[in-house]
């Protein structure tokens, strides 16, 4: 399976520049409800993950910090807890699933570290959801037909015994 097959591109993502100010990333942020949000720098590569829970713990040690003063707050002087590792295009769907075991998503850059999109986890539970309940029916499909072959057996018994005694 290639990893492209589960990608949420770039455009249709939120994700915000490593210059922005922190005023910027609120005010980008404000009407979305991911918990975390890649970074990238001007050249599109990808540089980090930020999460409400860095920008937090930043606000907190910059004590009496309003809305003019973000203006002034680059994003990048927020620490990161910690950055989702990224993917390439190429890495195997069991790699691919190590990773997005500990993060909600998998970012994926090209072979020149350009971020191009993310992998939701969601995406790979669904994938996997669907070929398991797919497996599932198939193999009940083919307990059916057993069923039928053996009862169509037994039902050709009966009626040569029935010929056979009469």
């Amino acid at each position: 399976m290639n990893i492209l097959f589960f990608l949420s591109p770039k455009q249709d993502l939120m994700y915000v520049y490593d210059d922005f100010t922190l005023r910027q990333t609120l005010e980008k942020w404000e009407n979305n409800r991911y918990a975390s949000i890649p970074v990238l720098n001007r050249k599109g590569e990808y540089v980090g993950t930020l999460t409400e829970g860095d920008i937090l713990w930043g606000l907190k040690q910059q004590h009496g910090l309003d809305i003019e003063a973000a203006e002034d707050v680059p994003i990048s002087s927020f620490a990161h807890k910690r950055d989702y590792k990224a993917v390439t295009v190429t890495t195997s769907m069991d790699q691919l699933i190590e990773a997005a075991m500990n993060q909600n998503f998998v970012p994926v850059v090209d072979d020149r570290g350009i971020f191009i999109g993310i992998v939701r986890r969601q995406a790979i539970i669904r994938y996997c959801y669907d070929r398991s309940r797919a497996a599932a029916a198939e193999q009940q499909h083919v307990r059916r037909a057993q069923r039928h072959k053996s009862a169509c057996r037994t039902g050709a018994a009966r009626i040569a015994r029935y010929f056979h005694l009469s």
